[in-house]
């Protein structure tokens, strides 16, 4: 799936069913859906998983809770703006294998 895809896949009802657990998180993000998505990312323990789980409290604003889960996925916490970081995020997980 491409980036392009993913976006448009936004305007469904639900994530493709053949998306990994962290890219289905990023999805019920953009749709507005916090709690899905948390929900989604507290039950994956990778990095991936680590890394859309600091995204996610940085979106909410716990910045001290995102600091711990970037640790975690062994990444640099982000200062780029939410939107920037959540695509590069999609684009990256979307190159790597599901």
């Amino acid at each position: 799936m491409t980036f392009e895809e993913f976006q448009r896949s936004l305007e469904q009802s639900a994530p493709p069913g053949n998306l990994s657990e962290p890219l289905k998180a990023l999805w019920w993000a953009a749709n507005a859906n916090w709690e899905k998505a948390h929900q989604i990312v507290q039950e994956v323990s990778s990095r991936d998983g680590s890394w859309v789980h600091a995204h996610l409290h940085r979106q909410e604003g716990d910045l001290g809770n995102a600091a711990y889960w970037y640790s975690r996925a062994g990444r640099p916490q982000a200062d780029s703006p939410l939107e920037a970081e959540w695509a590069g995020i999609v684009q990256e997980l979307l190159k790597s294998p599901a």
